[in-house]
């Protein structure tokens, strides 16, 4: 009898452990893998949680940035760590892509736990001032009197910004030439130069050189218009129903990180995006908190990955 008692009470020693582990965490630093280089949207966004992170929760929570092989190299790592909640992965838009163009060691959508959207924002459709165009309408009228005679720039070959621009050409029914680059610094430079027609642009970089003259804006990507540019239209109200594509950042955990852990850290970021000082943060960087819950971005990652795998199987992109 008395082993039996011993028995009993060390299973509900092990029952309560985890409840307690998650009430208690974090108890040690906690490292966001960040899949790019530093300086970029994506690392900034990660810093500026981290920070927010670390005030709420106590605890260190500390940038990893490991670029490599379009964001794919650091994100495996991430998501084949333990599932214990102190290793995390900061994911982009770019994510929902990858499965369509390369060969990955994970499971995109199986081997996470989604945990929180953290931003949200559009991109803008922008045009160097030689190109005789003032609206999407007057663009899509150019290239389909000059097919694959326009060139549009991208930041590399199955980046977001690439795949935005295909999926306005197969909606719109034309065909530009694509022209890649390595990274949006250096396919702006040649957009604003000239050497290039149309650029698929965050708000962020592109705005500056709106409001100097230097490019034109046709049209956001999103769902609304946008307050930094009220009298601009979205693509859909611009003539081209069903278009929408949105830039976002979001956290996530390896697959079987505990509910509790979730929950927790969840809360802790949703609570960080309700303050001001946030939504003017993130705004200088072009996009808007987002949150919601684990479930619903889920759902986003599910729904983009089906978008730009039947955009792959259309031929519309591949891997280079």
């Amino acid at each position: 009898m008395k082993r039996r008692s011993l028995t009993l009470a060390a299973a509900a020693l092990v029952a309560v452990a985890p409840a307690l582990s998650a009430q208690e965490y974090p108890t040690k630093p906690v490292h966001i893998v960040v899949p790019f280089a530093p300086g970029g949207g994506s690392d900034f966004i990660a810093r500026f949680m981290a920070q927010r992170l670390t005030e709420t929760l106590g605890r260190p929570f500390i940038v990893d940035n490991k670029p490599g092989a379009g964001g794919n190299l650091g994100t495996e790592q991430g998501v084949k760590s333990p599932a214990d909640g102190y290793t995390l992965t900061l994911i982009a838009s770019s994510y929902t892509v990858n499965p369509a163009i390369y060969k990955l060691n994970f499971d995109p959508l199986n081997d996470i736990t989604p945990i929180i959207q953290l931003s949200q924002g559009p991109l803008l459709i922008t045009t160097h001032p030689a190109l005789p165009v003032k609206s999407v309408q007057q663009l899509i009228a150019l290239a389909k009197a000059k097919p694959a005679q326009i060139n549009f720039a991208s930041s590399g070959q199955g980046s977001i910004i690439h795949v935005a621009t295909e999926l306005f050409d197969l909606k719109a029914g034309i065909k530009m030439t694509h022209v890649p680059y390595k990274g949006t610094g250096p396919a702006l430079t040649d957009t604003l130069g000239g050497q290039t027609n149309v650029f698929f642009s965050s708000a962020a970089s592109a705005l500056p050189h709106i409001q100097a003259g230097k490019l034109n804006v046709l049209a956001v990507t999103g769902p609304k218009r946008i307050p930094a540019l009220p009298n601009v239209p979205t693509v859909a109200e611009a003539g081209v129903p069903g278009y929408q594509v949105i830039l976002w950042h979001g956290l996530i955990g390896p697959k079987g990180l505990p509910r509790a852990i979730v929950d927790k850290l969840n809360q802790a970021a949703a609570k960080s995006l309700t303050l001001k000082e946030t939504g003017e943060k993130l705004a200088a960087d072009g996009v808007a908190p987002a949150g919601g819950t684990p479930e619903q971005f889920l759902a986003t990652i599910r729904n983009e990955i089906q978008v730009w795998r039947k955009l792959a199987a259309d031929g519309a992109i591949s891997a280079e």
